[in-house]
């Protein structure tokens, strides 16, 4: 163990999750990131970096739709990394879907993935953040979290489930001391799957028309930073030109 604290960054991708945790570890948290064991070369390559930039950074292969797993990795991290101090669920699952093409299957992975998920992380971090009477949720929400769309009735139910865990567990657990925040990202951000998606996408990152990861992970940043006489709970990001 250390006297420093961790940031778990649940779904810590190639974008904005590694970003997220990238900025946690420059300010001296030790990132403790997650992704399907699948996916653990591209978690160790992060790791890689987070260490390369002056951080230090622990990988782990897991499932959040699974409530076993979930609990074993906070347990092994509040036990043998550090206290946890901010939590960041950030798994996106977003997919498109006519409602009569959507199986349940579908509907039942994007939920598990997107809302589920995000119990079992929350419920899990809340103890012990409540026990020391201090830390930091931030749920990562999108448009879908407050507008549902045509095509998209699995990934905004799960988003406005996701939203709705977020707001009763600011209620139940800010008076505690634990500041739970919701971030809508109303936009597309400059990730590998909008430069695949977007033609334009170089364009529209030369005149900042795409989020930028980086400057999220700044705004998560700020959120842990605030002071609780004005806590924020519910925020929303988006380019300057998105039309909204």
């Amino acid at each position: 163990m250390t006297d420093r604290t961790a940031c778990l960054v649940v779904g810590a991708g190639d974008d904005l999750g590694g970003a997220i945790a990238r900025r946690f570890a420059a300010e001296g948290h030790i990132a403790c990131v997650t992704r399907r064991p699948r996916h653990m070369d591209k978690l160790e390559a992060l790791c890689a970096r987070i260490r390369a930039e002056g951080g230090e950074a622990r990988a782990f292969g897991v499932d959040a739709r699974e409530e076993e797993a979930t609990v074993a990795l906070v347990a092994e991290i509040e036990r043998d990394v550090a206290p946890i101090e901010v939590a960041v669920f950030n798994i996106g699952a977003n997919v498109r879907f006519g409602v009569g093409e959507t199986t349940s299957q579908v509907y039942r992975k994007v939920w598990e993935m997107a809302a589920y998920g995000g119990f079992l992380m929350g419920r899990e971090v809340s103890g012990p953040m409540v026990q020391r009477g201090r830390g930091t949720i931030i749920f990562t929400g999108a448009t879908a979290s407050v507008r549902g769309r045509d095509g998209f009735s699995a990934f905004a139910g799960a988003k406005h489930a996701l939203r709705a865990l977020a707001q009763s567990m600011a209620r139940e657990l800010g008076p505690k001391g634990v500041h739970v925040a919701h971030v809508v990202i109303d936009g597309p951000i400059d990730s590998t799957f909008i430069r695949e998606q977007l033609p334009d996408a170089d364009a529209r990152r030369a005149r900042d028309a795409l989020l930028n990861p980086d400057d999220i992970a700044e705004t998560y940043l700020w959120l842990h930073r605030q002071k609780r006489s004005a806590w924020t709970h519910e925020l929303d990001l988006r380019p300057w030109s998105e039309p909204w």
